[in-house]
């Protein structure tokens, strides 16, 4: 079964962490919900707080299959400038593994140095990133190499999806879509 690592820290952005764990789960991968420090309880940029799992800290990248980070501009500076953060993706990025962002959080991977050409994020946030290829008019999700990026909460579940499709495939993909009567996330 594959491993995801979901990080929070204070100001995420609460229905893009919550969808996508919660669609990675109907899907059988293990996510964990890491954070920064050894709080666990974290605030989100909505005022819902969320239990997480353990600190980041406790885990390797053997442990993981993927990490997925999700967005909110508070909790995204925090990751962008967390050094252990920063260097377990820059170890997922030179193992190959694969790595997502959503709305604000492909400013952590650009931070980091991971961020490929050819991503999306929130309207506005790419003006903060020196990374060639953005595509704000794109579908919900964009690949590039390792690098999955989605736009914002309106996309998360499809972003889970597609993450889905990546890690259990096609069928898994296509079930869970229908079962979310999600028939808006483009068929991929």
């Amino acid at each position: 079964m594959p491993r995801v690592l979901v990080p929070i820290a204070e100001g995420f952005e609460e229905i893009e962490a919550i969808s996508i764990v919660d669609v990675l789960r109907r899907a059988g991968i293990e996510v964990i919900m890491g954070t920064l420090n050894e709080n666990l309880l974290v605030k989100g940029a909505n005022g819902i707080s969320i239990q997480a799992d353990c600190p980041i800290k406790h885990y390797s990248v053997d442990d993981f299959d993927m990490i997925v980070l999700p967005g909110g501009w508070g909790g995204t500076k925090a990751l962008a400038s967390d050094s252990n953060l920063q260097t377990f993706l820059q170890s997922m990025d030179a193992q190959g593994k694969n790595i997502g962002a959503i709305c604000a959080a492909p400013y952590a991977l650009y931070t980091a140095g991971v961020l490929k050409e050819g991503y999306t994020c929130y309207p506005s946030v790419e003006e903060q990133i020196e990374t060639a290829g953005y595509r704000g008019d794109a579908d919900a999700v964009v690949e590039s190499g390792n690098i999955m990026t989605s736009r914002g909460p309106g996309t998360a579940i499809c972003f889970g999806l597609a993450i889905v499709k990546k890690l259990v495939g096609d069928e898994s993909y296509a079930s869970l879509r229908s079962g979310l009567l999600a028939d808006y996330c483009a068929p991929l």
